[in-house]
């Protein structure tokens, strides 16, 4: 696979998504502008908008019809970045103060709120029949009552001792894998595929969007801050039960399983050796190569959907996706 051209696709959408949506941001307040612009710009992978333009690609190559929609996609999902960053209390974001930390939590509520209206502003203005826009709102408003559901059990396992990783795997595929999911529908809704092949655009979204949450959680334990913008070990800082730290306090014992659990209980302020120790613990459990094993498995598994839809050059992009996806270290 063509790693770097794949990024390099990557970037020029999110060049011209990043184009569109600054060009149609609405006058607003100086302080809930620039807290709604924050995260749009100090980057970002951009996955759900390139999702969108290379699926509905399959179908027609003229994207001016369906950027009001790929834009929308990311709209939506920095809403939720800014509302899921106060519940969590989180302090960075991309290598950046998070919104709440720099206009206050009211402000970043509000700018989350604005966001979301937006996304659906975007999507009735755009230039397409009456009946795709329906049909998009529908997928688009079902998807966010998703992600909502999903977002209430990740914040209940954390006063939960016992999730399973069964639990778990539900609880991504409604957070992170329903609007990769909605992306991939969106591009061939728009596009004007068939019903078969948007099923099986969905089964594919779901599937990569399950296996970059898995890859994330990865990444969460082991990845570097200067590439992830996060302190190393950050999820076990903020007590977050993912894939691999399930995995591994069902594995370990004793003492061991009794440290780890009194971090992410947060009993106290844990120093960074103390974390470097909890992160030793979940690697010799296995916990990492058995996450990245699972995201491949499952990455397979979308690849068989994706072998279903039409032959077409875009279908090679989407397939050189998944592969960044579950080899990604960022």
């Amino acid at each position: 696979m063509k790693v770097e051209e794949t990024l390099r696709k990557i970037k020029e959408s999110a060049k011209i998504v990043d184009e569109f949506i600054f060009s149609n941001f609405d006058k607003l307040h100086k302080d809930l502008y620039e807290a709604s612009l924050h995260y749009f710009k100090a980057g970002g992978k951009r996955i759900r908008p390139y999702l969108a333009l290379t699926s509905y690609k399959l179908y027609r190559d003229d994207i001016e019809r369906v950027l009001p929609f790929a834009a929308g996609l990311e709209v939506l999902h920095t809403f939720t970045l800014i509302h899921d960053d106060i519940m969590d209390n989180d302090d960075i974001r991309r290598g950046l103060p998070t919104v709440h930390r720099v206009w206050g939590v009211p402000m970043a509520i509000l700018a989350g709120d604005y966001l979301f209206a937006k996304v659906f502003d975007l999507a009735s203005k755009a230039d397409v029949e009456p009946e795709i826009i329906v049909r998009v709102l529908r997928v688009l408003s079902e998807t966010t009552i998703t992600l909502c559901d999903g977002q209430a059990y990740d914040m209940w396992f954390e006063g939960k001792d016992d999730v399973s990783v069964d639990e778990y795997y539900d609880m991504i595929r409604k957070k992170t894998g329903a609007l990769i999911k909605a992306s991939a529908e969106i591009g061939g809704i728009v596009g004007g595929g068939g019903e078969e092949d948007i099923r099986n655009l969905g089964e594919f979204g779901e599937k990569i969007g399950v296996a970059f949450q898995i890859i994330d959680d990865v990444i969460g334990l082991v990845g570097e801050e200067k590439v992830t913008g996060k302190p190393k070990g950050s999820d076990v800082r903020e007590g977050k039960k993912t894939l691999p730290i399930l995995y591994a306090l069902e594995r370990l014992e004793g003492e061991d399983k009794k440290f780890l659990m009194s971090i992410l209980k947060k009993e106290r302020t844990f120093s960074d050796e103390e974390i470097e120790k909890a992160i030793s613990l979940i690697e010799k459990t296995g916990a990492i190569d058995y996450s990245r094993e699972l995201a491949k498995k499952i990455y397979s598994e979308a690849i068989q959907a994706l072998n279903r839809l039409p032959d077409k050059p875009a279908k090679k992009d989407l397939r050189e996706l998944a592969y960044v996806i579950v080899e990604r270290n960022f």
